[in-house]
């Protein structure tokens, strides 16, 4: 009976330190980015903030730092939302995507938005194209 009540084994403790050095290794060995540099999303309506374009709208030139921005008098240009309102997404070049999704798929997971748009419209594109070309067989 006094081996029914054993408790489960347990992973060696040598496990946790490791990984906890893996993931430390991660962090240090990921590029550093400007935070001048990254884009800003308003929670209320998706409009991004990006430093590199300005916002033409209302006067901001381009190469402002949305932390250059004034908190008491910018609003976003589409819903008129305060300042705090806008969520940090950064820079331009970052893959979208929660970060541990990122070492699934074929590749795809770890494109920026702008590769991701070109390769669904690209191939729509060709899709279209080897359809008319259905039309020559005749």
């Amino acid at each position: 009976m006094s081996d029914e009540l054993q408790p489960a084994e347990q992973p060696p403790a040598t496990e946790q330190p490791q990984a906890a050095e893996r993931q430390a290794a991660a962090v240090e060995n990921a590029p550093a980015s400007d935070p001048r540099t990254h884009r800003f999303e308003c929670r209320s309506c998706g409009y991004v903030y990006d430093p590199d374009e300005g916002v033409k709208k209302v006067g901001i030139k381009a190469g402002t730092a949305f932390e250059d921005l004034d908190p008491a008098g910018f609003r976003c240009p589409v819903c008129r939302s305060r300042k705090p309102a806008f969520r940090d997404i950064g820079p331009r070049a970052k893959a979208s995507g929660f970060e541990e999704n990122l070492k699934f798929g074929i590749g795809v997971n770890r494109m920026t938005p702008g590769q991701k748009n070109v390769l669904i419209f690209g191939g729509l594109a060709l899709a279209f194209a080897f359809f008319l070309s259905l039309y020559s067989l005749r």
